[in-house]
C-alpha cells in the first residue's frame, strides 16, 4: 500500500517537492507514496459518486477535489484523504489553498473519509488523532475488507463503516455493518447502506 521515500522534512519542503502526478503524503516528517489497490479505488470512486450526488441534490456549497492536502496542527504531516468534502465559502480564509491546494481549518472540512488498506493503523490511530486535533466534525473509516484490529471491528471481525462525530472536541463513534443505513451528520438525507459500499469493491453498483 505504501512506501517510505524521504525522511525528516517539514511540510513546506514537502509541498515544494511534491510532484503533480502520484499520491504522496507526509507522515511525521516522512514522505509516503500511496499505492492503493484496485478494490480500494472502486470503493473510493463509489463514495465520491454518491456523496457528489447528495451535494448536487441539495445544492450544497461543497466540493470534492481530486487531490487536496490537509495540513496537521503540528505542521509535520500532510494527508490526501480518500474523500475530502470541502466547504467552498471558507476557502477564502485558507492561506495555502490557492498556491498548494492545502486546507488547515476545520471550517473548510465538513467531512473526510479514509478507505482502509493494509496500513490500517494509519487510519485508526494516526489520522484519527490528527483529524480530531484539527477539529474536523465528521470522519469516516470505511473498512470494507475488515482489515482493522478486533478492538475496532469486534470478534469475529466484519466489514464496518465507523463514523466519528466530534463532540466537545473528541470523536464519538457510530458503526454500520451489513444492511445498516449510514447516518451522516453532514449529509442527513444520504440513502446508502454499508453493504452497498462494501459491494463496490467487487464492481457491484
Amino acid at each position: 500500500m505504501f512506501k517510505h521515500l524521504v525522511e525528516t522534512i517539514n511540510f513546506e519542503e514537502f509541498v515544494e517537492w511534491k510532484p503533480e502526478n502520484g499520491r504522496y503524503e507526509l507522515h511525521k516528517g516522512v514522505i509516503v507514496e500511496m499505492q492503493p489497490t484496485g478494490e480500494h479505488e472502486l470503493v473510493r470512486a463509489f463514495l465520491i459518486r454518491e456523496l457528489n450526488f447528495e451535494i448536487r441534490r441539495f445544492n450544497l456549497a461543497y466540493s470534492i477535489p481530486a487531490q487536496a492536502l490537509i495540513k496537521s496542527v503540528n505542521k509535520k504531516s500532510g494527508y490526501i484523504p480518500d474523500v475530502l468534502v470541502l466547504n467552498i465559502p471558507n476557502l477564502i480564509n485558507e492561506p495555502l489553498w490557492k498556491k498548494s491546494s492545502t486546507v488547515t481549518q476545520a471550517a473548510s472540512i465538513p467531512l473526510v473519509v479514509e478507505v482502509v488498506s493494509t496500513n490500517w493503523r494509519d487510519d485508526y490511530f494516526l489520522k484519527f488523532g490528527e483529524y480530531e486535533e484539527i477539529g474536523i466534525s465528521e470522519y469516516w473509516i470505511v473498512d470494507y475488507a475488515a482489515l482493522g484490529g478486533k478492538r475496532f471491528l469486534g470478534n469475529p471481525k466484519q466489514p464496518t463503516i465507523s463514523i466519528y462525530r466530534l463532540v466537545e472536541g473528541e470523536y464519538q463513534v457510530t458503526q454500520f455493518c451489513g444492511d445498516d443505513r449510514i447516518q451522516s451528520p453532514t449529509l442527513r438525507e444520504l440513502n446508502l447502506t454499508a453493504e452497498q459500499v462494501f459491494k463496490a469493491a467487487s464492481g457491484e453498483q
